[in-house]
Formats: structure tokens, C-alpha cells, sequence
């Protein structure tokens, strides 16, 4: 377990350096630069991600099982997914009216993610993983939303569309089998 915590850390820390130390981040980029900033915050991303999936997978055969979700928890699981994703590919469109309402799609995706897992998952591994992320997803919103909220231009429902085609193409897809493959669970 100290794999997957240590990979949590790694993570969601360097994701929180505009949380935690606001100027910080700029101070970097304004010795380094912006694409050196970038690259050192991938590098310590990836690495966190690397130590958080092995970690994880480490981790939950031995781990304890605080609760076992009924069955039909399932269905519930994968439309939360379905939402999750469309947010996803939101965030990385052009302003749709989807965008500007939730104002911060990707926070709001990895949040109904986190929710979503923790429905589906009672092993204690899964917990904490997924605790994290939901908890750092309402902090960093929080904190956010202390900056302001974006402003948004023009808007277009074209996007919409689009994010609603792509994100559910994704969450069949993922359903029916890149979840299996990825992650050796298959939600059917």
C-alpha cells in the first residue's frame, strides 16, 4: 500500500503546486521558462501516474474489503462514466454550453470518476485511491473558484454535440472492453 500512497502523493501533489504555493509555479516559469516548467511537471506527473498504477495494482489483491456493492450498482456506476466522460472531452473543445455551465469540466469529470469508483469499489486500496482524487477534484474546485471563474466567449452547441458523441463513443468503449485490457476488470 505505500506504493499506491507514495504514487498519490506524487500525483496529486504536483497537481497542487498552484493550490499550495500559488507563485510558485510562476517564479519557475519565470526563471526556466514555460515549456521547461512543463517538462519537469509532466516528468514528475507521469511518474506519480507510473507509481500510482503499480502501486495500486499492488496494493488491492491484499487489500481488506470494507463493503461490497450490490450488483446492480453497476448500471449507476457506468452512467455516472458516461457523464465523467463527456465532461472529459469538454474540457478540451472549444466553449459549448456544457462548458460554460459547469465552468471547470475536467475538475467535475475527475469528481463524478472518483465518485463513481468509490460506488463500485469497497476494497480499502480503492478507497484510498479514489478518495484522494475526489477529495483533491473538491479542493482544487474550491480554490479555483477563489481565482474566478473563467469567462467564456463565444459558445457554441456544435461542441456540445460533440463532446456528447465522443464521450459516449469512449464510455462504450471502455465499457466493452478498454477497461478490461487497461485495468484486468472488465464493469460488465
Amino acid at each position: 500500500m505505500i506504493w499506491l500512497i507514495a504514487g498519490i502523493v506524487v500525483f496529486l501533489g504536483i497537481h497542487s503546486v498552484r493550490m499550495v504555493a500559488p507563485g510558485y509555479r510562476d517564479r519557475m516559469i519565470a526563471r526556466y521558462g514555460e515549456n521547461a516548467w512543463k517538462g519537469i511537471y509532466s516528468l514528475v506527473s507521469l511518474a506519480g501516474f507510473v507509481l500510482l498504477v503499480w502501486g495500486y495494482a499492488q496494493a488491492r489483491p491484499d487489500a481488506a474489503f470494507l463493503y461490497e456493492p450490490p450488483v446492480w450498482i453497476r448500471h449507476i456506476v457506468m452512467l455516472f462514466m458516461l457523464v465523467a466522460m463527456i465532461l472529459l472531452v469538454a474540457a478540451y473543445l472549444p466553449t459549448g454550453h456544457i462548458k460554460k455551465r459547469v465552468k471547470h469540466p475536467m475538475i467535475t469529470a475527475v469528481k463524478v470518476w472518483a465518485f463513481a469508483h468509490l460506488l463500485a469499489n469497497g476494497d480499502a486500496a480503492s478507497l484510498i485511491l479514489f478518495l484522494s482524487f475526489l477529495a483533491w477534484a473538491v479542493w482544487n474546485r474550491i480554490a479555483v473558484k477563489r481565482r474566478g471563474d473563467p469567462v467564456f466567449g463565444t459558445v457554441s452547441a456544435r461542441y456540445d454535440i460533440i463532446a456528447v458523441a465522443v464521450g459516449t463513443v469512449l464510455t462504450v468503449w471502455f465499457i466493452m472492453q478498454l477497461h478490461a485490457y487497461l485495468f484486468g476488470v472488465s464493469p460488465l
